[in-house]
């Protein structure tokens, strides 16, 4: 069984979207390849709707322990240089090259710090 949060990544859809059209909280590899197969009219259009400039689904990876999730990005996400569990101390973090100024993000997924390394720029 497939819960309706896997079915939504792999469907390449919003959680909510998944949910507002009747997706149920569980369901079969054999319900989830229908949909595949012959998508109904809301998902093709959903998909013909996208402008490609943000993903629906991102993976999220800590660069110290590897623990990973899929999370929705949100709009005022940088991309980010590393995201890191909020539980890692600072002297586990990758180390900030020389010449770049870091910005650290709290709230990224259910359990990171997204971590943007800028060059510093040259007056």
């Amino acid at each position: 069984m497939i819960t309706r949060r896997v079915a939504a990544q792999i469907l390449d859809i919003p959680l909510e979207m998944a949910h507002r059209h009747g997706i149920p909280s569980r369901l079969s590899d054999a319900e989830l390849g229908a949909l595949l197969d012959s998508p109904p009219q809301w998902l093709v259009q959903s998909k013909a709707n996208r402008t490609g400039k943000r993903p629906v689904w991102v993976q999220l990876t800590c660069a110290v322990c590897g623990f990973s999730e899929a999370a929705r990005p949100k709009k005022w996400w940088p991309d980010f240089t590393y995201v890191v569990c909020a539980d890692h101390h600072s002297d586990e973090i990758p180390l900030r090259g020389s010449g770049l100024i870091r910005s650290e993000y709290e709230g990224v997924g259910s359990r990171f710090v997204g971590i943007v390394d800028v060059a510093v720029p040259k007056a």
